[in-house]
C-alpha cells in the first residue's frame, strides 16, 4: 500500500460526505473524471470496492464504511498536525475554517471578514454556513476550526466564548403599526411564522411565545427556510414573526412591515464562538473572539456584551 496518498484520502472523504461525484469534485476543486480516477486508483490499491454506484447516488460499501472511519481519523490527525504547526509560528496566519449559522451569516460575516483580513493579512478564510448540529459535527471531525452560533451549545468537547446578546423583535403587517405590542400570551393566539425545524432560532422563538409547543395546531405554524422569506410572508399578510435585531436593517429595508420591540422580559439570544477544547489554535482563536466581538459592537444598536445585561433564557 505504498501508493496511497493523502490527496486520495481527501477525495474519498469528500465523496463519502456528498454521495455524489459532481458535488464532491466541486468541493475538491477538481474535475469529475479526475476524482473518479483517483477513487478507482484507491480501490485498486486496497483491493476492494469502496462505493456502490448508480445514476443518482453513490454510497459506501460495508468495506468502504470501515475504511471511512480510518481515513477520517488520519485526516483529523493531519489537520491537527497542521494546526500545531500554525500555532507554533504564533500570530494569525494560514487557513482558518469558520462555520456560521444562517441567522447570523448574512448580517455579521461581511464586517467580520473585513476586519479579520484587515488586521491579519496572512489569513486564508474559508467560510461554511450550516445549522448548528452540522457545524458541531464538522468541528468535532476537524473540518472546521471554529464556529459562530447561538449559545449554549453544551457540547463537552467544545469550548464556548460568549460574544454579545441581542433582542428579538416583532415583525407584523404595516397596517398593524401603532397597535399594542402583544405579550407572549397574546402571541400564542396569533399565526406565527417560523423557520423550519432544525434552526435553533425557531426553538428560541417558540420558547418565548409558547412553552407547550406541541399543543399548537399545525395550521397555526407556517415554516420558511430563511428570515428573508419570513418577512416577505408577513408583508403578504400571512401572519407575524420574530427576527433577531441584527437582521432588521437588511430584511426590512424593502418590505412594507412594522417592527416593534417587546416590553420586558424581552426575548433574546447570546451569540458566541465555539471550538474544540483540544485545538492547538486555542490562543489564536481567543484573539479572534475579540475581533469578532469588536466587529459586532461596531454594528450596534443590537449588540450588547453578555455581561451588560442578562438575556431572557430561551432554552
Amino acid at each position: 500500500m505504498r501508493n496511497l496518498t493523502f490527496k486520495q484520502f481527501r477525495y474519498f472523504e469528500a465523496l463519502a460526505r456528498h454521495g455524489h461525484f459532481g458535488r464532491a469534485a466541486d468541493a475538491c476543486s477538481i474535475t469529475q473524471p479526475a476524482l473518479s480516477m483517483q477513487i478507482k486508483a484507491l480501490e485498486e490499491e486496497l483491493g476492494a470496492a469502496l462505493f456502490e454506484r448508480n445514476r443518482r447516488q453513490v454510497r459506501l460499501t460495508s468495506f468502504g464504511a470501515e475504511i471511512a472511519l480510518r481515513i477520517r481519523n488520519i485526516l483529523w490527525s493531519l489537520d491537527d498536525m497542521e494546526g500545531y504547526a500554525r500555532a507554533s509560528r504564533g500570530g494569525l496566519a494560514g487557513k482558518l475554517r469558520i462555520g456560521v449559522i444562517p441567522t447570523i451569516a448574512p448580517y455579521l460575516l461581511p464586517s467580520i471578514i473585513a476586519d479579520l483580513t484587515r488586521l491579519h493579512d496572512g489569513l486564508d478564510l474559508h467560510v461554511r454556513e450550516a445549522l448548528t448540529p452540522k457545524l458541531v459535527h464538522e468541528l468535532n471531525e476537524g473540518r472546521l476550526d471554529m464556529a459562530i452560533v447561538a449559545l449554549p451549545v453544551s457540547e463537552p468537547s467544545l469550548a464556548e466564548s460568549a460574544l454579545f446578546t441581542e433582542d428579538f423583535v416583532l415583525v407584523r403587517p404595516h397596517k398593524d403599526e401603532g397597535k399594542p405590542i402583544p405579550n407572549r400570551e397574546a402571541l400564542r393566539k396569533m399565526r406565527l411564522l417560523l423557520l423550519e425545524e432544525g434552526h435553533c432560532f425557531r426553538d428560541q422563538a417558540l420558547s418565548f411565545c409558547n412553552k407547550n409547543v406541541h399543543a399548537a395546531q399545525p395550521r397555526d405554524w407556517l415554516d420558511a427556510t430563511s428570515l428573508s422569506t419570513l418577512v416577505q410572508m408577513v408583508e403578504a399578510g400571512l401572519g407575524v414573526t420574530l427576527i433577531p435585531e441584527m437582521a432588521v436593517a437588511v430584511e426590512t429595508r424593502s418590505a412594507s412591515v412594522s417592527v416593534a420591540r417587546f416590553t420586558k422580559p424581552q426575548p433574546s439570544r447570546t451569540i458566541g464562538m465555539v471550538w474544540r477544547r483540544t485545538s492547538p489554535l486555542t490562543r489564536q482563536l481567543t484573539q479572534i473572539t475579540e475581533v469578532v466581538r469588536n466587529s459586532a459592537a461596531a454594528l450596534r444598536p443590537y449588540g450588547k456584551t453578555p455581561t451588560s445585561q442578562a438575556p431572557t433564557s430561551l432554552r
